[in-house]
């Protein structure tokens, strides 16, 4: 499967170069958005199985990849950024020295000119570890200390800033992970790493501003991480979860599972989608997904959001509402719009507008 994956990839990668910015016809969703416009926020989960990589096109024109996957994702990761055209990475944010989220990272640190690297005072006795920090050196760079406070980005409409590690001691490695929040006019996300609950509880105790449209949810949908409070200060729309099928974890745990959809969030996974692309004009996001599966090179935001109608009280939920009507009271929509223009109110407390 992984193979296949990476064939789409480089299909989709080679569509992009072939097509150019300005004529992605077969990419664009309902709404008519375009992944080339220059203006808008483009942001890439990149499906690499049980790990993390996720691209970003500002539109400001600068890039940033936060993670580089497992060792063995590198090309697949090279080739996509590449693909798209992209020969220098502004900002790579290596989040914590685990394998599964700096192991593609030497590789792309050769392939691509590096303005800036952002990793946490948090080392690993790990050869992958040790592969990096040379290829760091070798390329006549130097990582900054990545930690709560610190502003990547600060323009007018534009924001990236950094929200965690807030301490320099933590028990596990996973909470020194980098979380950064990333505001782009009226719309926002926060990328959380593998922070779990006691870096999440540092988070709300700074009195940080978490609220967000878009969560990566942490440590691939573990137990240990979205803990309900850090969830309700967040009150994202979409949760992304980075995580492969069958995973030996059990990742995404049910627990985690469970709250997001108690709040009526969707959940948007990679090992269903593939690829997810969120693309942010400022007010609106839009999302892209990109099948792993033979039939489906191409899935689109219609194949991810439904709506479901209650006959009787006109009222239409998330395909995720703890509220859903009885079957037989049930109507489909593929839209808040379609509903809307059937007569239907949105439910309160499972859709977000």
């Amino acid at each position: 499967m992984r193979k296949l994956n990476n064939i789409l990839l480089l299909i989709i990668a080679i569509l992009l170069l072939i097509t150019g910015c300005e004529d992605l016809g077969t990419l664009e969703d309902s709404q008519g958005s375009s992944i080339g416009n220059d203006s808008n926020l483009v942001i890439h989960f990149l499906d690499v199985g049980q790990a993390d990589s996720i691209l970003i096109q500002m539109p400001n024109g600068t890039t940033s990849l936060i993670d580089g996957g497992n060792r063995g994702d590198a090309g697949l990761i090279i080739d996509y950024i590449k693909g798209l055209k992209i020969q220098k990475i502004d900002y790579l944010i290596a989040t914590h020295p685990h394998e599964d989220h700096i192991g593609g990272l030497p590789e792309v640190i050769k392939n691509f000119d590096i303005e800036k690297i952002y990793m946490p005072k948090k080392s690993a006795s790990t050869k992958i570890f040790e592969t990096l920090v040379a290829e760091i050196k070798n390329k006549g760079l130097k990582a900054v200390e990545g930690k709560a406070g610190i502003d990547i980005i600060m323009e007018d409409g534009l924001k990236f800033s950094i929200l965690a590690p807030n301490s320099s001691e933590y028990s596990e490695t996973n909470d020194y992970s980098i979380v950064t929040k990333l505001e782009y006019k009226d719309t926002s996300f926060i990328f959380t790493g593998d922070a779990e609950k006691p870096s999440e509880n540092e988070m709300i105790k700074k009195g940080y501003n978490l609220s967000a449209n878009v969560l990566k949810v942490g440590h691939h949908g573990g137990r240990t991480s979205t803990s309900e409070e850090f969830l309700n200060k967040i009150d994202p729309k979409y949760a992304v979860i980075s995580v492969e099928k069958g995973n030996d974890y059990g990742h995404p745990h049910k627990e985690t599972i469970e709250r997001l959809t108690k709040k009526g969030v969707s959940i948007l996974r990679t090992d269903e989608m593939g690829t997810i692309v969120l693309i942010s004009d400022g007010t609106n996001i839009d999302i892209k997904g990109f099948d792993n599966t033979e039939d489906n090179v191409e899935n689109s935001k219609e194949n991810i959001e439904r709506y479901i109608g209650n006959k009787n009280t006109k009222i239409y939920h998330s395909e995720s509402c703890s509220s859903l009507p009885n079957k037989e009271n049930q109507v489909e929509f593929k839209s808040t719009q379609e509903a809307e223009n059937e007569g239907y109110q949105p439910h309160k407390a499972c859709i977000k507008k």
